[in-house]
């Protein structure tokens, strides 16, 4: 499901053509809305998705997604209002209905020292006597 295009001559295409179909019923449309309607959806998509894959900066994004601008404009507004959000919510649950999600969960174990200063002290809380004798 999450397998990278393999378009011979495209090396920017991110999805496959299975997975913009179904991303493309999660997206909304710019049907309805005030100004021009979306141009090409998939390319925009596809921008922030190599953006976010490569981890370059909106304005070295390469021409051939459009305008950076307008590839960021689209991937502010989805965040800000949910899209991304339903979107992951929906492929998870389709990922997970089909049993494709592997629910195994990695813990990270870390070793945690005590400070120096607390380093005269007991394991049950108790104060530890001075080399005097005193508490």
């Amino acid at each position: 499901m999450f397998a990278v295009a393999e378009t011979a001559g495209d090396r920017h295409q991110v999805l496959t053509d299975n997975q913009w179909e179904l991303l493309e019923l999660l997206l909304p449309k710019s049907d309805g809305r005030v100004g021009r309607n979306f141009s090409n959806n998939r390319q925009v998509v596809e921008g922030m998705l190599f953006r976010l894959r490569t981890g370059m900066p909106w304005r070295d994004l390469p021409e051939v997604f459009g305008p950076w601008q307008t590839v960021w404009k689209r991937h502010r507004r989805y965040a800000a209002d949910g899209t991304w959000d339903r979107v992951l919510v929906a492929l998870t649950a389709l990922a997970d209905a089909t049993g494709n999600l592997d629910w195994v969960v990695s813990v990270d174990s870390t070793v945690v020292r005590v400070h120096q200063h607390g380093a005269n002290t007991r394991r049950g809380g108790g104060v530890v006597a001075g080399p005097d004798g005193e508490l």
